[in-house]
């Protein structure tokens, strides 16, 4: 996939939790100033438990950017906003 098409992610979170509330919320601001340059799809794994194991997910939250390449893998607390933001290889400050 080329750097046209931005961000891919996928967030794996086990059900309607706070945590999972917490993760989206945190996913999205950072991404936020990817001025719409991504796509966010939220996978529930007691909904969709064939997702998770196709892509080996074995804790939640999980976090996956599948573009731009290499894929790369977050894995629990995404609640650091900026820690995130370097590992997604973004630029972003604290509004």
């Amino acid at each position: 996939m080329g750097d046209s098409e931005g961000l891919v992610l996928a967030l794996f979170v086990t059900g309607r939790t706070i945590r999972s509330e917490r993760a989206i919320r945190a996913v999205r601001e950072v991404c936020g100033p990817a001025d719409g340059r991504y796509r966010l799809t939220v996978v529930d794994v007691l909904e969709q438990p064939e997702l998770a194991e196709t892509h080996r997910v074995l804790a939640t939250p999980t976090l996956i950017r599948h573009a731009p390449e290499p894929i790369k893998r977050i894995i629990g607390d995404l609640s650091d906003l900026a820690a995130l933001a370097v590992a997604l290889d973004l630029f972003w400050e604290p509004t």
